[in-house]
């Protein structure tokens, strides 16, 4: 399988791109996710012209609408420059299914960004990045993370389960979406969806169903905007146990007494946090290779991304 590309901050990949001439290197990045991602460098502030190494910039007043500006002299302004370059480089990602930026930087940032007030002291409510901001606004479904957020197993898991979510999309766009197509991605993701949110797993499947009210493009992009909203919500153990325990439905002429036990006590297991999902995943796996099931060999929640990633190996 060919890598899926990914927008990256380049000093995350070890470039010394910083103001200080250093970098924030993210093994997380370059050997967890390298072997299955090509990454789409880029350094805003190296962008415009800032060099290296540079004056420090910061946000300053409104969280909502912050300026770049220099952290010893204000009066250096780069806020439009950063926007500019933002817009100059959408192009470049059209063909990228995920972004991983860097965490804090007012150019990069994407949470709890800080923002000055004309007095020095920080406001209370954050910011985001100014580049950040452009790459979010202009493509608000793209899945987005910050470096230091990979750290956590579980958004981790959420960010790359995202990713190729949102690649899986684009590349049935690329290919001519219809109808059948999309009832079918529908169907391939509905327990994905059930492990998210129960609610919104229903309310697309009925989107789906009343089909004929609305037109095609308007029906399609209504459903991947709340597929991905819902994709963004992390899955939680009993959401999770719930969609393990609809899998197991698919087997119960299949297994034995005993085979029946051991696998809802694996289940209960990870409901209480002894056991991660993967030793019921797997479990589930084995037992439909012995029995296969049309209908959840399909199922994209039982193996999502690479197996090698072992992403739920901890969750």
């Amino acid at each position: 399988m060919s890598k899926i590309s990914i927008g990256i901050s380049s000093c995350l990949l070890g470039e010394e791109v910083r103001f200080n001439g250093g970098h924030k290197h993210s093994s997380v990045c370059t050997q967890d996710l390298g072997k299955y991602f090509k990454f789409k460098s880029v350094c805003p502030e190296m962008g415009i012209g800032l060099g290296v190494p540079r004056k420090p910039i910061r946000l300053v007043g409104d969280p909502k609408k912050p300026r770049g500006v220099g952290v010893d002299n204000a009066n250096i302004d780069v806020t439009e420059k950063l926007k500019a370059y933002g817009q100059e480089t959408l192009p470049q990602l059209k063909d990228v299914y995920g972004y991983i930026f860097m965490k804090g930087s007012p150019s990069c940032g994407v949470f709890r960004v800080k923002v000055y007030r004309e007095n020095g002291m920080p406001n209370e409510e954050p910011g985001s990045g100014i580049f950040a901001s452009v790459v979010m606004e202009n493509f608000p479904l793209l899945p987005v993370e910050e470096a230091g957020r990979l750290n956590d197993p579980t958004l981790k898991e959420n960010f790359i389960n995202r990713v190729y979510a949102y690649h899986d999309w684009q590349e049935l766009n690329k290919k001519g979406l219809k109808i059948n197509k999309l009832l079918n991605f529908h169907r391939r993701y509905k327990y994905t969806l059930m492990a998210h949110n129960p609610s919104s797993c229903i309310k697309l499947g009925r989107m789906l169903a009343n089909q004929a009210k609305v037109t095609f493009e308007k029906l399609s992009d209504e459903y991947f905007k709340l597929f991905m909203q819902t994709l963004t919500q992390k899955a939680t153990r009993k959401t999770n146990k719930n969609v393990l325990m609809h899998l197991q439905g698919y087997l119960k002429t299949k297994l034995n007494r005993s085979e029946t036990e051991s696998l809802c006590e694996v289940i209960e297991q990870y409901r209480c946090g002894i056991l991660p999902i993967i030793v019921s995943v797997s479990l589930l796996k084995n037992h439909f290779h012995s029995h296969p099931d049309s209908y959840t060999t399909t199922q994209v929640f039982l193996q999502p991304y690479p197996e090698d990633l072992s992403l739920r190996n901890r969750i």
